[in-house]
């Protein structure tokens, strides 16, 4: 840690430094910002280009009662340093640690946990409302990159901003990059004005903002009038705001910290929202990252030698086997076209843009407008396939009700980052997509465990003429379990496929998609202390195979096992139905807690999956074993329903007594008590 950065605890501190010191304090952020990116992983170049703005902000506002909203907030690194949290990034996005992004329990200098895109100008314009009904006197500040303005939200609170008559900054931090190269119409004018100055012409024009800032007695108008007839520019970005009666101010260096802290101080006493336009660079001050900074955009542990970079690699994701699998089926199929929100990269379609780039459209963070120009493509006889992460398809909700599903269009949905996502924490999680994706007619749910099961799905959502969705994790492609090589057979709408049958078993572990691993291991675990169960990969969610319903009818005990919130989720499928069922067949499935007659041919149904609450970043297999879903955890479901503890494969007596034994506890499972996630019909 440099010298200058030990002595940094609060921001009071910062305000201490003169301005030569500040210059170097931004050297040493960056260098721990990288240090400890290099450990754990994170998002490091939008953190590098915006360290300068950040000191700034902090030396000019108070935010413990001042407010400042990022837009995104994967670029808040910075402002946590700044704010007492230093020490806490050994353990960066770790259970423990400091979080990625802003977390107002951590600090009450973060006003919003965020991690989507487009919120910043809309909640600080509500923000700056409730201030100004109860007379505050505290300044609201929104960060947003140029890459978040053309998100719907931002647009709409931009065009609301006039609601607002006092003091509120919108600063519009221009880097020309979201995760990949920024997309639209938009982005291509803000180019072009980055393009036009040069650094002269930025100093010029900070120069010239802080010569005309209005002053006592002077008005807004005044000097916005002024301010125009001093700048004189062959493009400006003034006239797209302005034409919203948005006082705009820039574009101005966002690496220049002197002039930032002059700025700064004269906006702060504006009393009208006002935006100011800062140019950056995502990666400033790391070779490697300004080179790439799409590389660097979010990235795990990495080996540092000076400007050197060796990125570690663990093994195959799910990501790569998919971008693989398109980019194959896309050359056998021209109707085949990829659109992706923003990220081309995360969601693997990298390859299939450098392969067909006349079938890939990236149209920015706007997931609305993919879901709807994926219906329009559909409409017209292609194949969209519409890869956006599970946590951002929420935004695109009301176009796959109305635009898709409505119209029974085949749009193919490919949920990457489904589930627990690890160190991203709760704004990332995919815990969602199967609840509300399910209640839409017409819809199709898939869950494949692995390499295979992902290409077979892709297939089968190319043959069919229908909405379909397929999950898949952030994590690697498993390696193979006893059972998983029965998987390879083709899809067949609503089928299941058993994967381990026991003539003797009375519990059924019934797994959707990946978690498909660990019910065959606990499976395992479970067969050496002699209890014998059967494991299911149900593969869809939506039409559910009602072969598993008619196994409770058997008798069986039906444990469904996901990677998703027990609300609405598989397991609540499985109930679903088997209410449907029973009503249909007039047959009875009772509730541990209601009748204790002969109900001796009827089994029950169990769910297990994430709880009721939000889980804070950590390492995705640690996520897994808090709620329960890893192998030693479904094993030991499993035993305490039989009425068993411990781990029976070490204890005394031969296997054929404890199975005895075990069968005849899994007759009384009426009696068994509830445990944490666990939900039964």
């Amino acid at each position: 840690m440099g010298q200058l950065l030990e002595r940094i605890n609060s921001p009071a501190d910062v305000k201490k430094l003169t301005t030569a010191e500040l210059e170097k304090l931004t050297e040493e952020i960056r260098e721990f910002i990288t240090a400890a990116v290099s450990r754990t992983g994170g998002h490091l170049a939008s953190n590098l280009g915006v360290v300068e703005l950040t000191v700034a902000l902090h030396y000019v506002f108070d935010f413990k009662n001042d407010k400042l909203l990022w837009d995104v907030g994967h670029q808040c690194y910075t402002h946590k340093i700044l704010t007492g949290r230093k020490d806490q990034f050994n353990k960066l996005r770790r259970r423990g640690g400091v979080s990625g992004f802003p977390n107002p329990t951590e600090s009450q200098s973060d006003a919003f946990t965020v991690g989507h895109a487009g919120t910043s100008i809309a909640t600080a314009l509500g923000m700056a409302l409730g201030a100004e009904n109860q007379n505050a006197k505290d300044r609201i500040v929104a960060v947003v990159g140029d890459a978040s303005i053309v998100n719907g939200p931002s647009f709409e609170a931009l065009n609301n901003l006039g609601l607002v008559k006092r003091q509120l900054l919108v600063v519009l931090n221009d880097n020309s990059m979201a995760i990949d190269v920024t997309q639209g119409s938009l982005a291509r004018f803000l180019s072009k004005v980055r393009l036009s100055q040069t650094y002269e012409d930025m100093r010029k024009t900070a120069n010239n903002i802080l010569e005309h800032l209005p002053l006592v007695g002077k008005t807004m108008e005044e000097a916005i009038e002024k301010l125009k007839k001093s700048i004189r520019m062959a493009i400006s970005p003034s006239q797209l705001f302005e034409s919203l009666n948005i006082p705009y101010f820039g574009p101005v260096n966002g690496h220049d910290i002197s002039s930032l802290i002059d700025l700064f101080k004269g906006l702060a006493k504006l009393n009208h929202p006002a935006i100011l336009h800062i140019y950056t660079n995502k990666g400033e001050g790391f070779r490697p990252a300004d080179a790439d900074p799409r590389r660097f955009h979010s990235t795990g542990p990495f080996d540092l030698n000076g400007d050197a970079v060796e990125i570690n690699h663990t093994g195959r994701s799910f990501t790569d086997a998919f971008g693989d699998a398109l980019v194959d089926l896309a050359a056998k199929n021209e109707r085949i076209i990829a659109i992706t929100a923003a990220m081309p990269d995360g969601t693997g379609l990298v390859k299939f843009r450098e392969q067909f780039p006349d079938r890939y459209y990236d149209v920015g963070i706007a997931e609305s407008a993919a879901v709807d120009i994926a219906a329009g493509l559909a409409k017209t006889g292609a194949k969209p396939v519409v890869c956006i992460y599970s946590t951002f398809l929420q935004r695109g909700f009301d176009q796959i009700f109305q635009e898709v599903t409505l119209q029974n269009l085949p749009v193919i949905f490919c949920l990457d980052r489904a589930g627990f996502v690890g160190s991203d924490g709760p704004t990332h999680h995919g815990l969602t997509d199967i609840g509300f994706l399910r209640m839409l007619p017409n819809m199709v749910l898939i869950g494949p465990s692995d390499e295979v099961e992902l290409r077979a799905a892709l297939e089968f959502a190319l043959r069919i003429e229908r909405p379909v969705a397929i999950r898949y994790p952030k994590d690697l492609i498993p390696k193979a379990v006893p059972g998983s090589s029965r998987c390879t057979q083709p899809f067949e709408l609503g089928k299941s496929v058993p994967v381990r049958v026991k003539s003797d078993s009375q519990v059924v572990l019934v797994a959707y998609g990946i978690i498909l691993k660990e019910a065959l291991k606990a499976a395992e675990n479970l067969a050496r202390g002699g209890i014998s169960v059967d494991v299911i990969n149900a593969r869809f969610a939506k039409p559910i195979d009602e072969g598993i319903i008619h196994l409770v009818a058997k008798g069986k005990t039906i444990i469904t096992i996901e990677d998703h919130s027990v609300a609405c989720g598989f397991g609540s499928a499985v109930l679903e139905t088997a209410s449907k069922t029973a009503l249909a067949k007039r047959t009875e499935l009772l509730s541990p807690d209601e009748k204790s007659g002969d109900s001796g041919a009827t089994g029950r149904i169990l769910v297990l999956g994430g709880p009721d609450s939000f889980l804070d970043a950590d390492s995705r297999s640690s996520q897994l074993a808090q709620v329960g879903l890893t192998a030693e955890k479904i094993a030991e479901t499993v035993r305490k329903l039989l009425g068993l503890s411990g781990n029976t494969a070490n204890t005394p007596g031969s296997g054929g007594e404890r199975q005895i034994k075990c069968i005849e506890n899994a007759k009384q499972l009426k009696k068994t008590t509830s445990t944490d996630n666990l939900r039964r019909c």
